[in-house]
């Protein structure tokens, strides 16, 4: 079992790896493919030795080889977040059929979180993309009921068109179909819970940049972070969290 976690773990680094360059390229439209990979700073294309996850970071430093630029540590940070994602959804789900939908999750969730941190931008080509995937996989693995999907998306939706159209666009339309496509994935019960603890991270990160004065009042912030991070605590753990609620509630 050990082998199993150590080959998920390595296999999200690498994914990670190129999620960083699809969340860069494709909100400004380039290529997936091509050019290769080179440091922002210098254009240097960067060689096989420097593009293994995560260890590439540590063995140059922070540093370009050719140049000596600081390399931004969100690379090696969002390599190691989806190897450790992978690495914890198979701890909780093994192989069961679930376990792809949660892959397909974890997939979609780090690359808009790289495209708005980098663009404050949630492009419909990604979501685009992503939606056959998660269609096939709930005929596949449906949730009970099986109306559940629509209803989610339906709900998370309307939701947070209305909170748009109550704030005057302070809602992004990205973040308005990005939680359609999770409702349909999670249903009602979930999405729900997950946009409350989105909300509730989003506040928390929104002071803490205040405090740190990396954030000015009434500027947006990428919310797409706060929804990662909202949707998988519901996706881990929203059963435990209802159930932990409804016993307050007795």
């Amino acid at each position: 079992m050990l082998f199993v976690y150590l080959y998920i773990f390595v296999v999200g680094l690498v994914l990670g790896s190129f999620y960083n360059v699809v969340g860069l390229r494709v909100p400004i439209g380039q290529s997936i493919v091509r050019p290769r990979s080179a440091c922002p700073a210098c254009r240097h294309t960067l060689a096989a030795r420097e593009l293994v996850p995560v260890l590439s970071y540590m063995w140059q430093k922070g540093r370009c080889r050719s140049c000596r630029a600081r390399i931004s540590p969100r690379y090696a940070a969002m390599e190691l977040l989806t190897g450790l994602l992978f690495m914890a959804a198979f701890w909780r789900w093994g192989l069961a059929g679930e376990v792809w939908v949660v892959w397909t999750m974890i997939s979609l969730l780090i690359i808009v979180t790289i495209s708005d941190l980098s663009y404050m931008l949630i492009p419909n080509k990604l979501l685009i993309s992503f939606f056959p995937i998660f269609l096939l996989e709930r005929l596949l693995l449906p949730l009970q009921p099986w109306w559940d999907s629509l209803a989610g998306a339906a709900a998370a939706f309307a939701l947070l068109f209305c909170i748009a159209w109550a704030s005057k666009g302070g809602m992004g339309g990205g973040d308005i179909k990005l939680f359609a496509l999770l409702g349909f994935v999670l249903g009602v019960k979930l999405v729900l819970l997950s946009f409350l603890l989105a909300a509730f991270f989003g506040t928390i990160a929104g002071l803490a940049g205040m405090i740190g004065g990396r954030v000015q009042r009434g500027k947006p912030i990428p919310f797409a972070p706060s929804i990662a991070a909202g949707t998988l605590a519901a996706y881990f753990f929203g059963p435990d969290l209802i159930a932990i609620y409804l016993s307050l509630l007795e």
